[in-house]
């Protein structure tokens, strides 16, 4: 009698929208050259906030890959989102639901943490400026956390497991932990990702009541994390969407398993305590390399949170060093978001696109605008550093207090 087939969560398709590339190769191609595209904040009615750096999504036309009927029910984090799902299906090699077998057997799961701030904004305006006429019925969708979710699944006809992670940071990695999830208990695909757009006056104003909140007018100084000038975070948008699907029914079809899902945790600590999130982070590592049956010194790269709040970063080290022992002040790390900015719920998907493209290329991408080393950490700054990963541990906090670990193993790996 053969022994039951074991379903692992695999990666089969990647798809990015973000500042430094409106693709994944752009992306990837700027991450590991260590480009940094923060600049000043230049969306109309921002130019009197204290928020001056940001990272904007400068070079996307939605009319040109979503259809005319989803851009007027939609904001502006929802094309993000429906451009990102098509690039990583078209990198799958997954079409329309009724071409893959039963639509039941495919759906999406994203996190978000801002919603649709720039469409709420322009209805609110026109209710207060013309009238409640001049306010279209689309205001009640697309300004909903899911309405990405909602979209993906609808434009692709896909009907099986759908959900929303609405959540702080953190949730970008809790929505992959949801699809792995999904395929174990015998989806066949889920599209899982976040993607936000968080810089529309509304939505900017709304995050000038966070501490850590980087005002900085300097875009090369407003983001360092782990140094001594570090003075906060600096918000971005865009983000990335992945296939998540069977590894064995994957190669099955003859598509690539570019990483594994391995391993998973989660724990929460509360909003801005971050010497209390050192705890949360390590059992979070703990967990996540648990469940991937992984080791402490078989992580060969971490991807950081990355706060840029001193406390916070101090928090994040000493946790990387409980958790891994010996090994965590050796293993090289990362926050290639230094240089695209920290897009809440899309910034930990991001990581993760980019831990995937480094374990396929050979390369850990480095730190922008980071020289200065505070803290007891193999960060990798300058440039790309050469190395073979073969798995990755991917970190995120949310402001709220939530901290999750996600375990990926190369593709290849047994």
């Amino acid at each position: 009698m053969s022994a039951p087939h074991v379903r692992r969560a695999g990666v089969t398709g990647i798809g990015v929208v973000a500042p430094n590339g409106t693709s994944t190769d752009t992306f990837w191609k700027s991450t590991r050259e260590g480009i940094s595209v923060l600049d000043r904040v230049t969306r109309e009615g921002c130019e009197h906030l204290p928020l001056k750096v940001a990272g904007e999504v400068r070079a996307f036309d939605p009319a040109a890959v979503v259809e005319e009927r989803f851009l007027v029910q939609t904001d502006r984090f929802t094309h993000f989102a429906m451009a990102a799902a098509d690039l990583a299906l078209a990198d799958a090699r997954i079409g329309r639901a009724d071409e893959h077998g039963s639509p039941f057997s495919l759906g999406v799961v994203t996190a978000a943490g801002s919603g649709g701030g720039e469409f709420g904004q322009r209805e609110l305006q026109q209710l207060w400026g013309k009238g409640s006429r001049f306010v279209g019925p689309y205001q009640s969708i697309a300004w909903f956390y899911a309405a990405s979710t909602g979209q993906i699944s609808i434009r692709r006809g896909f009907k099986g497991p759908c959900s929303v992670v609405a959540a702080d940071e953190a949730g970008g990695l809790d929505a992959l932990a949801h699809a792995a999830r999904a395929v174990h208990r015998g989806t066949d695909v889920i599209v899982a990702g976040s993607t936000e757009a968080p810089l529309a006056p509304y939505s900017a104003v709304c995050q000038l009541g966070y501490q850590e909140l980087s005002t900085a007018e300097d875009p090369e100084r407003a983001y360092r994390p782990f140094t001594s000038g570090a003075c906060g975070f600096v918000p971005a948008e865009g983000g990335a969407m992945l296939v998540v699907e069977d590894e064995i029914s994957a190669r099955e079809r003859g598509v690539r398993v570019r990483a594994v899902l391995a391993g998973h945790a989660a724990t929460f600590t509360g909003a801005s305590q971050w010497e209390r999130s050192r705890e949360g982070l390590v059992q979070a590592i703990r967990g996540a390399l648990e469940e991937a049956e992984c080791a402490p010194e078989e992580i060969d790269v971490v991807f950081a949170d990355a706060l840029g709040v001193p406390e916070a970063d101090r928090a994040e080290a000493l946790a990387i060093a409980d958790a891994l022992g010996a090994h965590g002040r050796r293993v090289p790390v990362t926050a290639p978001k230094t240089g695209i900015g920290r897009g809440y719920c899309a910034a930990p998907v991001l990581d993760v696109a980019s831990a995937v493209l480094s374990m396929e290329h050979g390369l850990i991408p480095p730190t922008p605008n980071v020289l200065d080393v505070c803290h007891d950490l193999d960060l990798v700054t300058g440039r790309a550093r050469a190395a073979e990963p073969r798995t990755a541990l991917v970190l995120s906090r949310g402001l709220m207090g939530s901290n999750t670990a996600l375990v990926l193993r190369h593709g290849a790996a047994e």
